[in-house]
This record gives C-alpha cells, structure tokens and sequence, in this order.
C-alpha cells in the first residue's frame, strides 16, 4: 500500500518550511508566506494528494472548521444555487467544509435552523437568499462570526455585512448595451413591484437613457411580474396594433424568463429577433439564456462571485475576530459588478 503524504512530503516538494505549508492549507498564508511559495506549496499539496488532517486540526485550533449555510429556497429552487457552489469552494480551499439548511421559504423556521447549527458548533454562519431581498436577520447569528449573501439585513441598525449585486449598474449597463446599437425607443419590461431588485434596475435603466439624452416614457416601464406568460403579456401591451414607427426597437426586460415571453410574443406578431426587435435579459439563467433561438444577450447575476465573496469575508472573521471591519471592506455592504453576455438576440437599430 501506499504511503499517505505528510506535510513534510509537500515541504520538502516545494522546498518550503513545515510551517509554511500548515500555514497556507490552514488558510492563514497571506501576510506570512510569499505568494510563489503558497503557489508550490498548493500544487505540491495537489500532486501528493495531500490534505490536512481535519481532526487534528480542530483540536488544535479549538474550531470546528465547519460553516452553516441556511437559505431560504435556494437548495429546493433550481435558482441561485451557483451563491452555496461559490461559498463552498472557498471554504473547501481553506480547509472548511459546509453544512446547508433550506427553510424552504418557511421563516418560522429560520431560527430553529440557526440554532441546529450551532448546537453543531459551527464556526460561521451565513444567509443565503433566492433573490435581492431583505432579512430578518435570527438572533443565532449574532452569536458568532456571520454573512449575508443576497440579502440584507432588514433591522434599523444592520450588524451583518451584506453581499449583493450591483443591481443599478446591471440595469444601467443593460440599456446601455442597446443604445450603443443605436436603439433610442428602448421599453424596460420590470419584474414584480415588490421585489428590491426591481427598482434598482429600472433606476440602472432610466440613468442610461439619461446620459443619453433621451426622455423617459413611463408608458414603456411596464411592472409585469417575472414568469414567460407576464413577458408575453407586457410584450403584447407595448408591440400589438402599434405602427412599426411607434413601437420600440428593444425591450430590456428584468429576467430572462421575462425574456422567452417577448420572443414568443414577436414571433406570434411576426417580428423578427433581432433584425425588427432586439431583446435584452438578465440573469443568465442556466438552460435558458444560452440556448434560446436566437441565443439570448443578457446580463449574468454574479452568483457564484457573491457566494465566494461573502464566505473569504467570513473567514476573515472567523480568522481575526479582534477585527472590527471586514478588510478592504469597512462598510456592511459589499456589491459585485454584473456581467453582460452579448449573444444574437441584440442587434443594430432597425430601418423604418
């Protein structure tokens, strides 16, 4: 049988200290180990199949090394699970593993959740949401180092730092992806009025259309809902019975389910996508967005960025509890850029 690799194995491969190594695969390299060293030391690890002790290590540090996620929807949802995939290869690369529970969009059962948790000793916790939305943040997390992932806390002085996506810079960088087309009779087709996002990004659009110079026609920001038929629907409303000289030339819309519902109402009208209308998204929804016909251009929420975010500013918590403020991030609030993915469902300004 073969020898297990130590970490004096992955020392001696990457002509580094036994210390050095503990330091990096324990997660506490920086500031303490050179970056080329930490990048030997971690492709060493990789070429020995080595791992750390887990055992050993939380008896020495007096952790569990163990992270609670708690979501409301996200495990059940086919939505938003990219935030738990980007939050667990952090933890994962900093030898913690991670413990999930889903309420299922029970909040009663937030508190309980917590609670399980820490009965488990966990060392961290994070929320994780389906959806910009705001948080009851349970009284558990207050106990110990803790995160918000797209949520935010939703008490008069919010204790937690928050992950979310720069939801007005999406919007604003959506439209301005069709005037640049040179599309000037832009319609915005909004989710549901009760959503945070929604204002955000209709803002995000109506800042486009005004450094632009073009006027805003509140007749053409439709609050329509989120689903393919309240697309089609809203579509129908701004493009049915109207001459080719007053409809608009592109729709950007706040999801890309909303999306599918305008390319359904084009074709029943007989417009072509994207040569008499082009069709904005958002999201990036997997097994939607790329596969639409035409392929849809859209822009993609940072899910996994956030998860990974807001679980490295965990860490950090858990690594420096002395510390006051998340470094680089003194504020409670951290958000991520949104990515526009240009596809062939956007095209120039048609002729009329």
């Amino acid at each position: 049988m073969q020898r297990k690799a130590t970490a004096l194995d992955v020392a001696k491969r990457a002509g580094v200290s036994r210390s050095a190594v503990s330091l990096v695969l324990n997660g506490r390299g920086d500031g303490n180990v050179a970056k080329e060293s930490q990048d030997r030391i971690r492709q060493a690890a990789a070429d020995l199949n080595y791992s750390p002790n887990a055992i050993a290590l939380s008896l020495r540090n007096q952790r569990s090394r163990v992270i609670g996620i708690v979501s409301d929807e996200v495990v059940v949802s086919p939505f938003d699970g990219n935030i738990i995939g980007g939050a667990d290869d952090v933890a994962r690369a900093h030898g913690f593993v991670t413990v999930v529970m889903d309420t299922e969009l029970d909040a009663s059962r937030d508190e309980s959740a917590v609670e399980t948790l820490l009965d488990r000793q966990v060392d961290g916790l994070m929320y994780v949401t389906v959806g910009l939305k705001p948080l009851d943040v349970p009284h558990g997390m207050l106990r110990v180092p803790s995160v918000l992932a797209n949520c935010y806390d939703n008490s008069p002085t919010p204790q937690l730092h928050h992950v979310i996506p720069d939801e007005v810079s999406g919007g604003r960088e959506a439209t301005g992806h069709l005037l640049q087309l040179g599309h000037r009779e832009v319609a915005f087709l909004a989710g549901a009025a009760t959503s945070p996002a929604v204002p955000l990004r209709v803002e995000g659009h109506r800042m486009a259309l005004a450094e632009a110079s073009i006027p805003v026609r509140e007749d053409r920001i439709i609050m329509a809902g989120w689903d393919i038929d309240d697309g089609f629907h809203g579509a129908m409303k701004m493009l049915d019975g109207v001459s080719p000289a007053e409809r608009p030339t592109a729709i950007a819309c706040a999801n890309d389910r909303l999306a599918v519902g305008v390319a359904l109402a084009a074709a029943r009208l007989g417009l072509s996508v994207p040569r008499d209308l082009s069709i904005m998204g958002y999201d990036d929804e997997f097994r939607i967005a790329a596969t639409m016909v035409p392929a849809l251009t859209t822009m993609a929420l940072p899910l996994r960025d956030m998860g990974a975010a807001a679980m490295s500013m965990l860490l950090e918590q858990i690594e420096n509890p002395g510390s006051s403020t998340v470094e680089g991030h003194p504020g409670l609030e951290t958000m991520v850029p949104c990515r526009l993915v240009v596809r062939e469902s956007t095209g120039p300004v048609p002729s009329r």
